[in-house]
């Protein structure tokens, strides 16, 4: 660790003692996911994700072809190391049932998993075996009994890290639809399990909903659809994950979200798994081209936002950020112990910080990022989206003339860059910030069909915004911060699900309510308005849009 990093770090440590808070929870997102190798995916096989071990070296898979279906381990020697060759859990566990659906506890030494063996109390039942010790073989599975198994078909059990709550999947009459969640308790070890209890309806659906896991604190509980159909309407593909938040274990859950097209896709997405540390979700997926079989594991990382301040570093200024909310119950800031947060800006959300300091930023609320570094040409890329703009006029580059590398000075005249709409806005929270040097009053210097995102004040080039909840109509927001004196200034519109703000060099310098904006489905155009000849005449640098709301 560098002797700058260090002193951040101790400078926060010496306020952890210091401080409380109330409770909030951040959002989170995932990296791009990757498959696992041939180690693992066989193309003869087919492979459903059951369960990660704690220490993150056994994954336990449901194998097989379709027409049936076993249960095996593959291992790894450290949490680097590549996995390797599934391995048969042997005839103890597997017999010529179906066995699938496992869950293993803390300690690594229960296993639970269903069955579909004749010995049962229904057509398929829940059942857990021991081991003495890690190096072992399963010994001879126990059915979990009743009130758990029922005549019914009950199976992918997962149980939590206190082997105090048991939630599974059942077919059972009384349920929402065709396969529903249910969860069962018990006030210690060795005490019975209670009678079960449905999720319910804000869960359970008239669809197949298949357990995934439980997050390790218990507040996130992932989900997916069967492989066939139907699936829920509002999906991406053939089965989706999904994830679902309650507000602490005692609560009941909230309304299912999509985790997105990120990891969802026009393919089967099912048996979504967390890793213990909650830094990466596995799941199986079918008929990805990149597939080697039928159904296949892959993994993703989830990525905490650690770039407060949107400058595209995790560096001393978001240290400063995340001090300034320490104790409060900031969402942009509350990014550990793990990537959701914990309610709380405090110590966790330190320690994850840290980690990222000095190091290469992936961001993935930036859904937009011209650079403007471009040294020629008639195109400025977009390194973060699929938004090349089109440059337009004669705008000049200048290499070496930005505040953050280059820069593209616009003549005020006909010079701008036009590019698509970015779908992300339209979404929910968002942030605009730029560069910009030099300009008049009442000049554009973003804007989208009727309306001007950022321009200058006719009256004496103070930074303003008329993007509102009315497209082309609302009441423009004022700024008292003139940005036409000829120095560079770095700008931001920001839209937090309450309220616009007008930033200026990091500082807020307008605010107004506004319980929605209403964003144009128009081309976004950089250095011309709405309305014609209001061309910027100045530099634009470093053009950023985020899909939250960042804290300059």
């Amino acid at each position: 660790m560098s002797a700058q990093r260090t002193s951040w770090v101790l400078v926060l440590a010496a306020i952890v003692i210091l401080s409380g808070g109330e409770s909030a929870n951040a959002d989170f997102d995932f990296g791009t996911p990757t498959i696992l190798g041939l180690g693992v995916n066989r193309a003869e096989k087919g492979e459903i994700l059951c369960c990660i071990s704690p220490d993150g070296l056994e994954m336990y898979i449901q194998w097989g072809t379709g027409v049936h279906w076993d249960l095996r381990v593959s291992r790894r020697a450290t949490t680097d190391s590549e996995w390797g060759v599934p391995e048969d859990l042997g005839s103890l566990i597997n017999t010529t049932a179906h066995e699938g659906g496992a869950s293993i506890s803390s300690d690594g030494l229960t296993l639970y998993f269903g069955s579909e063996r004749p010995d049962g109390q229904g057509y398929g039942d829940i059942w857990f075996a021991t081991r003495a010790s890690l190096e072992v073989p399963w010994g001879p599975p126990t059915n979990v009994g009743s009130p758990v198994n029922t005549s019914w078909w009950e199976g992918m059990p997962f149980v939590s890290p206190d082997e105090l709550e048991l939630h599974f999947v059942s077919y059972r009459s009384d349920g929402y639809g065709q396969a529903d969640i249910w969860v069962t308790r018990r006030a210690t070890k060795n005490a019975p399990w209670e009678e079960p209890v449905n999720l319910g309806p804000t869960i359970n659906s008239g669809y197949y909903e298949c357990l995934g896991c439980v997050s390790p604190d218990g507040l996130l509980l992932f989900f997916s659809e069967h492989t066939s159909s139907p699936w829920r309407p509002e999906g991406f593909g053939q089965g989706d994950l999904w994830v679902a938040r309650r507000p602490s274990i005692d609560s009941d859950w909230g309304a299912p979200v999509n985790l997105g097209p990120t990891v969802n896709g026009p393919f089967k997405d099912v048996a979504p798994e967390l890793s213990r540390d909650g830094r990466t979700l596995y799941f199986s997926s079918g008929n990805r081209p990149e597939n080697h079989g039928k159904m296949d594991i892959w993994q993703a990382p989830i990525l905490p936002v650690v770039d407060f301040n949107g400058d595209g570093k995790a560096n001393g200024k978001d240290v400063v950020v995340l001090t300034q909310h320490w104790g409060q119950t900031d969402p942009v800031c509350d990014i550990g112990p793990y990537a959701w947060g914990d309610g709380i800006v405090n110590e966790q959300d330190l320690f994850m910080l840290a980690e990222y300091l000095e190091k290469e930023v992936v961001d993935p609320t930036l859904v937009a990022h011209w650079a403007l570094d471009e040294t020629e040409g008639m195109m400025a890329a977009d390194s973060a989206g699929d938004n090349d703009a089109m440059v337009m006029g004669d705008p000049a580059w200048q290499p070496d003339g930005g505040s953050v590398g280059g820069a593209l000075a616009l003549d005020g005249i006909d010079d701008c860059i036009v590019t698509n709409p970015v779908p992300e806005l339209s979404q929910g929270p968002f942030s605009l910030l730029a560069w910009v040097k030099g300009g008049a009053a009442d000049e554009a210097i973003i804007s989208s069909g009727t309306a001007d995102w950022l321009y200058t004040n006719p009256a004496d080039g103070s930074l303003m915004t008329a993007l509102s909840s009315i497209a082309g109509n609302g009441v423009p927001l004022f700024s008292d911060e003139v940005i036409t004196d000829g120095q560079w200034h770095r700008i931001g519109l920001l839209w937090d699900g309450t309220d616009r703000i007008l930033y200026v060099d990091e500082q807020e310098v307008a605010r107004d309510e506004q319980a929605e904006l209403v964003i144009p489905d128009a081309a976004l155009i950089i250095g011309a308005g709405a309305t014609p000849n209001r061309f910027f005449s100045g530099q634009i640098d470093d053009l950023r849009i985020y899909r939250r709301a960042v804290k300059p």
